[in-house]
């Protein structure tokens, strides 16, 4: 008798995703509110936060908008996967998944999937926003291109897989709202999201704010959609794309480590 092979822990990663994907954008509530919130706050703090840097040509306004475009992804990933994981275990969707032959491997597959489509619609969304507010330019060249993608994806690897880890911490939905929240707000203020330019804040919070992925996520943005003369505003004094590149790699290796021993199936003790 002829056994049919299972599909490979990949594919039905993709198989998966692609259910992520349906139940996400059928609930048109958490679609609106998911693009719409940092868009808004782009708008509301770019406006009143806009004004003159020591570059005449660049104005505070658009230093915030790229920042928050890198911010934006973060937010998608490391905050809606947190949330999103705690609240499946909470409701016993995940041990339902455990009994069929869907592995974590695959699980993780799925949900960077989802992120990965939700975070360019998001990402589209702002940069569309950020260029009719703020004036900013797109990439003129295939290397700002490049860095753009490749930015984009170690940003949304290294943060579903650090909510991975953070779904982890606390044992209630709520207690992972509040958790994820807090550690996202404080990092946009100590990694130069709010404030403009970066070398206005303190060196010490910027090093600290500097082990986290989402200091370089928001630089290598700011690369992308500024001018070069706007390096000249950050801590280093220029882009720092390897350091970036980095950053963000370490955190891929380090995240999926942490997520695979500290993803669990249920809120019961292992």
């Amino acid at each position: 008798m002829t056994t049919l092979a299972l599909p490979g822990t990949f594919s039905l990663g993709l198989l998966r995703g692609g259910a992520e994907l349906r139940q996400f954008f059928r609930n048109k509530e958490q679609v609106i509110f998911t693009f719409s919130l940092p868009a808004i706050l782009m708008i509301l703090l770019g406006s009143i936060l806009d004004g003159p840097t020591a570059q005449a040509s660049i104005s505070s306004g658009q230093l915030l908008a790229a920042g928050m475009i890198g911010a934006g992804i973060v937010s998608t990933s490391f905050n809606s996967m947190g949330i999103g994981l705690a609240s499946d275990r909470e409701t016993g969707a995940l041990k339902r998944l455990r009994g069929t032959p869907m592995s974590a491997g695959s699980y993780f597959v799925g949900k960077m999937v989802l992120v990965a489509v939700t975070s360019a619609f998001q990402s589209v969304l702002m940069i569309t926003v950020a260029v009719l507010m703020f004036k900013l330019h797109l990439p003129s060249e295939p290397a700002q291109w490049l860095t753009l993608a490749w930015v984009f994806a170690l940003g949304i690897v290294s943060c579903t897989l650090l909510g991975i880890v953070m779904s982890s911490v606390a044992r209630s939905t709520q207690g992972v709202v509040a958790l994820v929240n807090l550690v996202y707000l404080v990092l946009q203020f100590m990694s130069g999201v709010f404030v403009t330019p970066i070398t206005n804040l303190p060196k010490v919070m910027v090093y600290v704010a500097s082990v986290f992925p989402l200091k370089w996520v928001c630089q290598g943005f700011r690369s992308v959609f500024l001018p070069p003369e706007a390096a000249a505003q950050e801590m280093a004094g220029t882009w720092e794309l390897p350091m970036v590149a980095l950053v963000l790699g370490a955190w891929c290796v380090a995240g999926l480590l942490l997520a695979k021993l500290t993803f669990r199936w249920t809120n019961e003790s292992r």
